[in-house]
């Protein structure tokens, strides 16, 4: 009989920085984007394994840069769970949510690496580790926003170019500066009836002109399947108005980064639905917790990402497995680069998100 007679223990946490062209600009009402600049973690643990997570960076969204991660990461951090045991990543999650105020997708780096790590210790791939069961999940694919005329056409031969590619469902970025009403309608025009459409207004609204869009598109008849974040992440009161008015479901994204924040939404019905990302959460603990609370709640749940590479797809992919797993994510991040920086890991088939069946997230290593 083996019996392990050592406990893994957190070694070293070390940086990895990359940056990868995107296929084409990314646009959205609060800023165009070029390249992804990936912050990618490596925790390593006493039995020589490695596991790997990605810290998302956004003035805009998260209020962090690659500065401020290397510095929670390689102080705070790193200190709170050196030596700690990897079999148990849902303290060592707790740990670092002790460790600082916020940071969050310094966290998530680290939190998903070790849930990485403990994975891969048990040998199970990370969606089963976590309780999911199914190794394929859809995503969305989305389609920037338009600031001009030409960018309109652009954006409804995009949509359909994905729908030609096999995607079922298309998310239309608003908000840019055109008329929002007329754009969504061109490019259901364009799709037809059978795809979902979604829209993500990314704050870009006042309440009542979002009431008066999204009314325009249900008298209209576009079909619309959710409207993502219409106002702005702190008007709670304005997010409860429009969700109250309007027939079309509203998901909540900014305004809901963990479970305190839900309940506050759950007090005022302010959402039908909300976008869990790890860069919000922290991590897969917040993460899990925050999508069960919605859930007892009979609030839906939609996993999303930011601007990430196959790293961070990787996690959030597991827990679509785990906690959402009948419903398209909005995980098409990985799409918008040229390349990947890992070997291995999640596979894209058009809509479809392959997990791996190795240990952990299946990442080998990075790239050169």
């Amino acid at each position: 009989m083996n019996e392990r007679t050592t406990v893994s223990r957190i070694e070293s946490v070390i940086m990895h920085r990359r940056e990868i062209p995107l296929v084409r600009p990314f646009v959205t009402a609060v800023r165009t984007a070029y390249t992804v600049d990936a912050l990618l973690v490596e925790v390593q643990d006493s039995d020589g394994r490695s596991g790997w997570g990605e810290a998302p960076t956004s003035w805009r969204v998260t209020g962090e840069s690659h500065a401020s991660v290397t510095a929670a990461i390689e102080g705070p951090l790193y200190e709170a769970i050196r030596g700690m045991p990897v079999e148990d990543p849902v303290a060592v999650s707790a740990a670092l949510e002790r460790a600082v105020v916020r940071n969050s997708s310094a966290r998530m780096a680290v939190d998903c690496a070790v849930y990485d790590l403990a994975a891969r210790q048990a040998d199970l791939p990370l969606y089963r580790y976590l309780g999911g069961e199914r190794d394929v999940v859809r995503t969305d694919m989305t389609v920037s926003a338009a600031a001009t005329g030409r960018e309109v056409d652009e954006l409804v031969r995009s949509a359909v170019r994905h729908v030609d590619d096999g995607f079922t469902t298309v998310k239309v970025k608003v908000g840019a500066g055109t008329d929002d009403r007329t754009v969504v309608a061109a490019v259901r025009a364009a799709v037809g009836p059978e795809v979902a459409l979604r829209v993500d207004a990314n704050q870009a609204w006042q309440p009542e002109q979002a009431v008066r869009i999204i009314s325009a598109w249900e008298d209209d008849g576009i079909g619309v399947e959710f409207v993502e974040q219409p106002v702005h992440r702190d008007d709670v009161a304005g997010l409860a108005h429009v969700t109250e008015v309007v027939s079309t479901p509203i998901l909540a994204d900014e305004t809901v980064w963990a479970r305190r924040d839900l309940r506050e939404v759950l007090r005022v019905r302010a959402a039908d639905l909300i976008n869990v990302k790890l860069a919000k959460t922290g991590g897969l603990r917040e993460a899990i917790e925050l999508a069960v609370l919605a859930r007892q709640n009979e609030v839906g749940v939609v996993i999303g990402c930011m601007s990430e590479t196959h790293v961070g797809i990787a996690a959030a992919a597991a827990l679509a497995s785990a906690v959402a797993p009948d419903e398209p994510q909005d995980l098409d991040a990985g799409l918008w680069l040229v390349s990947s920086p890992a070997q291995g890991g999640v596979l894209y088939q058009a809509e479809l998100l392959r997990l791996s069946g190795e240990p952990g997230t299946g990442i080998l290593g990075l790239r050169r």
